[in-house]
């Protein structure tokens, strides 16, 4: 925090206040709590405290195997709950050194763009919402609900899919979810075109959010931050480009940028990634690699698909040794971190393994757990109605918290 603002908050700690912003306020939108220091309606001072909503995360990833974890990671950032399972396999296939097929790397990225749109859809809702504007909310939910159906057809659920597996996906895809996914790319810029129309040019937007939450291209290298937050101070990083994973490497899409590093500069941000997510969902959908969506079965890293079970005494044998407790995999004694392109930015694990199917320690970096720690530096010296404002920009979700 700057310290001259400080020194301007504590000059007269008579007339000071403090507010309980949450954990129970609408413009949380989850538990989050904010205790705000007040000079009159300028905020001098903001202590974010968290854990309202710890669950044991981490914890449980010592106790669940490789395979059943992902429907732990699922709750972490629940607004785009498989791009948390492909992070986790992501980190689990590279210590065990298992290399995907291609079917399995375009489907994992169609999922993984399709859960950014997602994720950024209702960011960019709510955080117009907060601020007023109520039928931007209402197209992004639309979409969203399209996007749910799309992974329904994919994995059977659609709020948490817990479809990714150790070397693949729980089931292959269908004719139906390509058509799914072809309408949507169809269909989806005329909604992001009616969400333009309304906020891009609206006054009141304009003046709540430009300005507002600055933070500096230095001040996002230095506070670690990542995605969207830091690609609008000016920090060109992406894992998807610098540390390409899955199929990135075969697509074209930029890496979208802004400098102001405002509010408005992350809804921007937002909104043209989605238009690149689009775009890779696009060519990863027209040129789907026909072939299995699991790695051979003779390595004994996957479940075999149910038919087989039914048909195959090899296929029940290794169904039954990677659901034993004393069998399952035998990854090497090491420790690994890998990390992927979340819509919030760097989401990674850090897994020690022990050479059992169950991770010794399994870490999570997440980016929302980052973001809400450099909330007071943007928020000090603005007035209490910028607080949502700053809080929508930065898309804070509770369960990355509190692990």
């Amino acid at each position: 925090m700057p310290l001259e603002l400080l020194q301007a908050g504590t000059a007269d700690q008579e007339y000071l206040w403090t507010l309980n912003f949450g954990p129970q306020h609408p413009a949380t939108h989850t538990t989050l709590r904010l205790v705000l220091t007040l000079d009159g309606e300028k905020i001098v001072k903001a202590v974010p405290d968290i854990g309202y909503l710890h669950s044991g995360f981490e914890k449980l990833g010592e106790d669940l195997d490789f395979n059943q974890y992902v429907t732990i990671v699922d709750r972490m950032n629940y607004i785009s709950p498989i791009a948390n399972e492909i992070a986790w396999h992501h980190a689990v296939e590279k210590l065990m050194g298992i290399e995907l097929t291609p079917r399995c790397r375009y489907l994992r990225t169609i999922l993984a763009e399709l859960a950014r749109i997602s994720d950024h859809l209702l960011c960019v809702g709510a955080a117009a919402l907060d601020l007023g504007a109520f039928t931007a909310f209402l197209y992004g939910f639309y979409q969203r609900e399209l996007l749910y159906d799309i992974y329904e057809t994919a994995a059977g659920q659609r709020f948490h899919p817990s479809s990714t597996r150790v070397g693949g996906l729980l089931f292959d895809v269908n004719d139906v979810f390509v058509k799914k996914v072809r309408d949507f790319v169809k269909n989806f810029p005329k909604t992001h075109a009616d969400i333009v129309r309304l906020l891009n040019r609206n006054r009141i937007f304009i003046e709540r959010t430009q300005g507002i939450g600055v933070l500096s291209k230095e001040e996002a290298i230095n506070l670690s931050c990542t995605g969207p937050i830091a690609r609008a101070s000016g920090v060109v990083r992406d894992l998807r480009k610098d540390e390409p994973y899955l199929a990135y490497k075969d697509f074209e899409f930029k890496v979208i940028c802004a400098r102001a590093g405002d509010c408005l500069a992350r809804y921007l941000v937002r909104m043209d990634e989605m238009l690149q997510s689009l775009g890779i969902i696009h060519q990863a959908i027209e040129n789907l690699p026909a072939g299995p969506v699991n790695v051979d079965v003779e390595g004994k890293d996957v479940l075999p698909d149910q038919q087989s079970i039914y048909r195959s005494i090899e296929s029940l044998i290794q169904h039954f040794e990677l659901h034993m407790p004393n069998r399952q995999w035998q990854p090497p004694v090491d420790e690994v971190y890998a990390a992927t392109e979340s819509p919030n930015g760097e989401l990674g694990f850090y897994v020690v393994s022990d050479g059992s199917g169950v991770a010794y320690r399994a870490r999570t970096r997440p980016p929302s757990f980052i973001h809400f720690a450099i909330f007071p530096y943007l928020i000090v010296g603005h007035q209490i109605s910028d607080v949502v404002a700053v809080l929508g920009s930065l898309n804070i979700i509770a369960a990355e918290l509190d692990r």
